[in-house]
């Protein structure tokens, strides 16, 4: 039998080449593979390390409210957000690695994909050649008859390669397109990353601006902090009872008046602020203020002086600007829901205003030393409040 015909020869050892592995790009892929497994051998050792400040703080908690706890818990938290903003940036780079191992992926499918579409082409020229000689003329063409029944058949096995490499390109473009979405993924990751980043930054700043606060308060005197302690114990009670009666007086207010007050509907809850990082929960036992209450709300991450929303419809109980002090937004909505805004630094509504879903009641504030950021307060962030019948709620169990 004599050998295939020198150029379908070629364009089927191309075509079988095409499909093994691209040796040529896998050492760099199996670099970066490595490097990334060792970003996250090392973000879990942050972890690790930061799980230990966690158990401190909760550990002073269960103690008596003192200076002395307050300070430790304070130092631990400063601790701890240290060990956060590394984790973070450990994470930014993990992901920028991961970026870029994707990256080439697509490049090399990229290149994949565009040889085997130019080797499908020779083999495509190839066959019409073939089919388009007339079989008579073939058979007198060729030095033998086994000669030309040979090409035949090496003609019909192109053709099921045929078949076969263009299930693969389609495979190879089903594998492009996800990891393109993943790269989309990956950058939209890394944008909040740097932004978690930079708002842990500014936490940091806060903790140790709030820790120096109290130093200078109570100037390291227990009787002073304990006066301070019921001080803003004593505040946050009678915020928090004046909400419920202002509300109590507003639900009246609202069945004495159906004809001359738009009637409140809907009572489902939108996010007041983009979804974000939590920096406590709803009766968070992390929380560094739990020895004077229980914290009856979710704090949300938010950049100082984003705008505050409207969750639904709803009426305004108060607004109060406390200058340097605690200032607060409340809403009353459908079906007992009212909900809180603490620690804002803009307030635009006024009490008894009518808000539509949607729209800016206030800005977010948080930073200590700014106005409306109050005592209670070492970082940027919204304290939402969630209240069913006038009794706090977990926020979480009303938001989408």
């Amino acid at each position: 039998m004599k050998k295939m015909p020198h150029k379908i020869a070629t364009t089927w050892l191309m075509l079988v080449f095409l499909f093994s592995p691209l040796l040529a790009g896998a050492e760099t892929v199996d670099d970066l593979n490595k490097q990334i497994s060792n970003k996250q051998a090392q973000i879990q050792a942050i972890k690790n390390k930061a799980a230990v400040y966690q158990k401190n703080i909760r550990d002073k908690q269960t103690e008596a409210a003192s200076l002395k706890n307050q300070l430790s818990i304070l130092e631990n938290k400063i601790a701890k957000t240290k060990l956060d903003i590394e984790e973070t940036q450990a994470e930014i780079e993990e992901t920028q690695l991961i970026v870029r191992n994707t990256e080439l992926k697509i490049l090399a499918a990229e290149d994949k994909i565009g040889a085997e579409k130019q080797a499908l082409s020779d083999i495509l020229h190839e066959i019409h050649r073939a089919d388009s000689n007339n079989p008579i003329n073939a058979l007198f063409l060729r030095d033998s008859i086994s000669e030309y029944f040979n090409e035949v058949e090496y003609t019909k096995d192109l053709q099921i390669g045929l078949q076969s490499a263009l299930g693969n390109i389609k495979s190879e473009k089903k594998i492009l397109l996800a990891n393109k979405q993943h790269l989309e993924d990956k950058y939209t990751e890394l944008s909040t990353l740097k932004d978690s980043l930079e708002l842990e930054k500014i936490a940091q700043i806060g903790e140790n601006t709030y820790k120096e606060t109290l130093l200078t308060q109570t100037k390291k005197s227990e009787q002073k902090f304990t006066e301070l302690y019921w001080q803003t114990k004593q505040e946050q009670e009678s915020i928090s009872k004046e909400i419920a009666s202002l509300e109590k007086n507003m639900r009246a207010k609202l069945d004495q008046m159906k004809n001359e007050k738009q009637a409140l509907t809907d009572s489902s809850l939108d996010w007041p602020v983009p979804q974000n990082t939590l920096t406590a929960t709803f009766h968070d036992p992390d929380y560094p203020f739990r020895y004077i209450f229980e914290h009856p709300a979710i704090d949300i991450r938010a950049k100082y002086g984003t705008p505050i929303k409207a969750p639904a419809e709803g009426y305004v109980l108060t607004a109060k600007d406390a200058g340097m002090g605690y200032s607060y937004i409340a809403l009353i909505h459908a079906d007992g829901i009212s909900t809180v805004y603490g620690h804002v630094s803009k307030i635009f509504v006024e009490q008894d205003d009518y808000v539509a879903r949607g729209s800016v009641i206030g800005f977010t504030g948080g930073t200590p030393g700014t106005p409306g950021a109050g005592r209670l307060s070492t970082g940027p962030h919204l304290h939402f409040e969630v209240r069913l019948n006038g009794i706090p709620v977990n926020a979480l169990n009303y938001l989408p």
